[in-house]
C-alpha cells in the first residue's frame, strides 16, 4: 500500500498490493510514501490551533504551485501535447505530496493488474476537490482525461491551464446533447488507445460524504463508445472532510484512503445497465466495508 503521512516522503518504490492475495509490486515511477500518520491532539484549543495553521501554510504552498505550474503548462504546450500531459501528472503528484502540509495520511490499495500504459474507463466516487490529483498519482502512464464541468476551465491557475491545454472534456451541464458528444468522442479516443477517461457518474461533489446514486447516462456513453476498454472501479474516502468547512479552516490530520480495484473484462453483447449498477454496486459495497471498520 501507499501512504502519504504529513511527516516523512521517502524517495523509492511504491508498493502496489492486490486486495485478495496480498501480493505486492515495486513500481519504480514515483516516490514511496512511508506510514506515519499525525498524532492526535489531545485538546480542543490546540486541534484548532494546527487546523488553522495548516489551512494558511497550506493556502500558501498551494497557491506557489498552481503559479508555478501553470507557467510550466504553458511552456510545455510550446513542445506538443506530450509535454504537456507530463507536466499535468507531475502538478498532480506535486498536489497529492501537498496534503502532508495539512497533516493528512493517506493509505490507497491499488491492484497489481492495472497495466502501465493502457486506455482505461476509471470510475468513481467523488467528495472534494482533493480527489481529483490522487487519479494522476494512481495512474501516472495511463493518461487519464477528466470529464468536468465547463466552469473549471476558466479561470483557475494550473488546474484550468491543464484542463484546456490537455484536451480535457469540459462539458455545460445545461446542455445534454452537447456534453453527450464530448463524452462520445472522448470514449473513441480511449477505444483507439490514446487515454483513459477519468468519470464521476454521480455528477457533483458527495459533500457530506454520502455516496449519491450514479446518473448513468455519461458512463453509458463512455462504454458503449469504447466497447473493449476494460474498467477499473476506485473508491475514495474522508476527502469530503478536508472541505467540511469550505477553508475556514481545513481539519488537520485527517485520514484518507484510496482503493483502486482490479480492471473489469469486457464482454461482447453485455447489458450496459447492469454493468453501470455492478459497477455502482461495487463502489458502494467498498465503501461500506470501511465505514464498517471500528476505526473508519
Amino acid at each position: 500500500m501507499g501512504r502519504i503521512s504529513g511527516h516523512s516522503v521517502n524517495q523509492g518504490p511504491v508498493e502496489r498490493r492486490g486486495p485478495d492475495t496480498g501480493d505486492t509490486q515495486k513500481i519504480l515511477r514515483r516516490p514511496r510514501i512511508v506510514e506515519n500518520p499525525p498524532r492526535r491532539c489531545q485538546s480542543l484549543p490546540v486541534q484548532r490551533f494546527l487546523d488553522w495553521a495548516g489551512t494558511i501554510l497550506y493556502g500558501f504552498v498551494f497557491g506557489a504551485i498552481l503559479l508555478f505550474y501553470d507557467v510550466a503548462l504553458r511552456l510545455a504546450s510550446l513542445l506538443g501535447i506530450k509535454a504537456v500531459e507530463r507536466v499535468a501528472v507531475s502538478l498532480q503528484t506535486t498536489l497529492v505530496a501537498s496534503y502532508r502540509v495539512l497533516g493528512a495520511s493517506l493509505t490507497a490499495s491499488i491492484s497489481p493488474k492495472v497495466r502501465e500504459g493502457e486506455s482505461y474507463i476509471i470510475v468513481s466516487n467523488h467528495q472534494s476537490m482533493f480527489d481529483i490529483p490522487l487519479f494522476a498519482w494512481a495512474f501516472p502512464r495511463n493518461n487519464g482525461k477528466y470529464i468536468t464541468k465547463k466552469q473549471l476551465g476558466q479561470w483557475i491557475p494550473a488546474v484550468s491551464t491543464n484542463l484546456k491545454l490537455g484536451n480535457h472534456p469540459l462539458i455545460d451541464r445545461h446542455d445534454t446533447d452537447s456534453a453527450l458528444h464530448l463524452i462520445a468522442d472522448l470514449g473513441e479516443r480511449v477505444a483507439r488507445g490514446e487515454v483513459s477517461a477519468v468519470i464521476f457518474p454521480e455528477g457533483t461533489r458527495a459533500r457530506a460524504g454520502q455516496m449519491k446514486r450514479f446518473r448513468p447516462a455519461g458512463l453509458k456513453m463512455l462504454l458503449e463508445h469504447a466497447p473493449d476498454a476494460k474498467i477499473v472501479p476506485c473508491c475514495l474516502d474522508n476527502l469530503w472532510k478536508l472541505m467540511r468547512h469550505g477553508f475556514r479552516p481545513i481539519p488537520f490530520g485527517v485520514k484518507l484512503r484510496f482503493w483502486v480495484g482490479d480492471p473489469i473484462e469486457r464482454a461482447p453483447g453485455e447489458d450496459i445497465e447492469a454493468l453501470s449498477a455492478q459497477i455502482e454496486g461495487q463502489i458502494r459495497a467498498h465503501l461500506d466495508r470501511w465505514r464498517a471498520e471500528p476505526d473508519a
